[in-house]
């Protein structure tokens, strides 16, 4: 509000070839927040968002808050079942959405006791006062509930504070910091935490948000046209995103001179960090679970020392690395990282009894004060550098998304025949991927089950691979031994490769091989037990549309999972290049996939 009272004619946000100001922005927001009040959204009532990116989601966004709301995103390519819940479980009475979600959410919101307003109808935000809403907020209310995977099968929702989120803006906008002239690069879904840095980051400070939809974030030349064309001067993504994007272009030479580079949401690997510190700009390393508000560390690489460390904390947090006693670790000395301070969410949406369990009393601080348990291992180096270790448990980080393991397990076992069933992340194909384990009927069928999840969990969730293993190997104990489970192979050691036998087929090898990095590829291997996932799709489906154009619809890829099959399809359909002119049409899909950012 302060920024469009300043310069209510500066751009806010550039989404394609639309823009809008600050002041238009602040006032469509406000018109559609007295609507929201109306409907009694104020102070920690939760409104369900299910938009497209674009500037009405962000008047959505600004609204929800401006009532005093707090807002559930829901991100239209997660299973229906699994919305359902996350829905109805926030208590949500109202969702905000567009006529093109529509048929989409209707099983979603069945059941649910939750109305639909459609913002792209005649009605729209509303034609009323356009004047500031006066809405006293307590720092302790909520902004966002986000739900994170959980270890019993069900996600759960985490409740971020208003404090926390303005405690993050606030010590973000002085380091890595943040200027009216600055461009951010709006690429990260909403239900993905870190996009609070993008959208609410650049609006708080007079600056302009260059909006990315989904096509764009995932196709890297069209997204470093977008970079190029409005001079972004600072990009935020996870490292399983810069390395495609590097990938595509390793020299970087889009990149505007002294554009910042942040990096977060996973480990970035060594070898990544070099290459992003050789860009020549700024270069941080973020750390932070969900539940203490986005980013708790940060660290700055350079040339010099391009080592990626979790760093030291932001303001108004504290970092402790503590032994199983609790009990402060030396320097050099592992342990598991507790988080405190001012960022800390106030717990899990009706999760007492888990609240209590991660959230537990700062033995450093005053009555009343919490540290967060994150479940990583942690040490201080004598330059008081903190380094990231590992895990303590079986929670893992795929392209950016923190996975409990628990989840996926209790849902293969939960399929007819599986007695047990254990998940690993492994290093498959040159990516971190999921493989599931399972013992039961003999009749279990790998292809079949993950096939089952896919129709229940995001696709970040589902394992690359599900073997089907006589029995779980398992320690002394009588636990499942996770060291002892075998290595997937790519294909089985008695199978032979089946080479190509027509030119489409052999094109479709060469493109596979380059993209999965393998020397030889059959026309019967599965994409996904080569190493495939979502991120290395969309590169394939831009592939197809470059050397063969061809548009192959991106859904028709997780169901055409071989050379073979992949061939006779484009064979079967001559027509499919018909919109070879349109980069967004290869993403028809997407309203049915999760991808990395996301």
């Amino acid at each position: 509000e302060a920024q469009a009272a300043r310069a209510p004619d500066a751009i806010a946000i550039v989404h394609g070839d639309e823009t809008i100001s600050y002041g238009e922005l602040n006032a469509r927001a406000n018109r559609l927040a007295r609507r929201l009040m109306l409907q009694g959204i104020g102070p920690d009532v939760v409104v369900g968002l299910a938009l497209e990116r674009g500037v009405p989601m962000m008047v959505a966004l600004l609204a929800v808050l401006k009532a005093g709301g707090a807002y559930l995103p829901l991100d239209p390519d997660y299973p229906a079942e699994r919305l359902a819940h996350m829905l109805g479980d926030s208590g949500a009475r109202l969702l905000l959405t567009q006529a093109t979600l529509q048929e989409r959410f209707a099983p979603v919101l069945e059941g649910s006791g939750a109305e639909a307003w459609l913002l792209d109808a005649a009605v729209g935000e509303g034609s009323g006062d356009a004047a500031n809403l006066d809405i006293a907020i307590d720092p302790e209310n909520l902004v966002y509930v986000i739900y994170t995977s959980g270890s019993t099968g069900l996600p759960k929702g985490v409740m971020v504070r208003h404090g926390a989120v303005a405690n993050f803006l606030a010590t973000m906008a002085e380091r890595p910091g943040i200027a009216r002239e600055d461009r951010v690069l709006g690429l990260t879904s909403l239900s993905f935490d870190i996009a609070v840095l993008e959208l609410w980051l650049p609006l708080t400070h007079g600056a302009q948000i260059v909006l990315a939809d989904r096509a764009t974030a995932h196709d890297p030349a069209a997204l470093k046209a977008v970079v190029v064309r409005h001079g972004v001067t600072m990009i935020q993504a996870t490292p399983s995103s810069w390395r495609m994007l590097l990938d595509h272009d390793g020299a970087g030479t889009w990149l505007g001179e002294g554009c910042r580079v942040l990096s977060g949401g996973e480990a970035l690997a060594p070898d990544l960090a070099r290459r992003l510190t050789a860009l020549g700009g700024e270069v941080w390393n973020l750390y932070g679970p969900t539940e203490t508000t986005v980013w708790s560390a940060r660290h700055r690489l350079d040339a010099a020392d391009p080592s990626p460390m979790i760093g030291a904390p932001i303001g108004n947090t504290t970092l402790y690395v503590l032994d199983g006693d609790l009990n402060l670790a030396p320097v050099g000395v592992a342990g598991e990282l507790f988080i405190g301070g001012e960022g800390l969410a106030r717990g899990y949406w009706n999760r007492a009894a888990l609240s209590a369990e991660r959230f537990i009393p700062d033995p450093f601080g005053s009555a009343g004060q919490r540290l967060y348990r994150t479940g990583d291992l942690a040490r201080w180096r004598g330059d008081g550098v903190l380094e990231h270790v590992g895990r303590a448990d079986h929670q893992v980080k795929i392209r950016g998304h923190r996975i409990e393991l628990g989840e996926i397990e209790a849902r293969l076992r939960a399929e007819p025949g599986v007695r047990d069933s254990v998940v690993v992340a492994q290093e498959l194909g040159g990516s971190r991927q999921l493989v599931g384990y399972v013992s039961g009927d003999d009749a279990l069928d790998g292809a079949g089950l993950r096939a089952a999840l896919g129709a229940v969990l995001p696709d970040y969730m589902v394992p690359s691979r599900v073997m089907v293993l006589p029995q779980l190997p398992l320690t002394p104990n009588g636990k499942i031994d996770r060291k002892a489970l075998p290595q997937p192979d790519a294909r089985p050691a008695d199978a032979q490769r089946v080479a190509p036998r027509n030119p489409t087929e052999a094109a479709l090898a060469t493109i596979w091989a380059e993209l999965l990095q393998h020397d030889e590829v059959g026309v019967t291997d599965n994409f996904f037990e080569l190493g495939g996932d979502s991120l290395v799709a969309v590169q394939l489906v831009g592939r197809i549309k470059r050397d063969l154009a061809r548009d192959l619809p991106l859904k028709r890829l997780f169901q055409l999972t071989t050379i073979e099959t992949m061939a006779s399809a484009l064979a079967a359909d001559p027509l499919v290049n018909t919109r070879s002119d349109d980069i967004a049409a290869m993403f028809d899909a997407l309203n049915e996939v999760e991808f990395a950012h996301e």
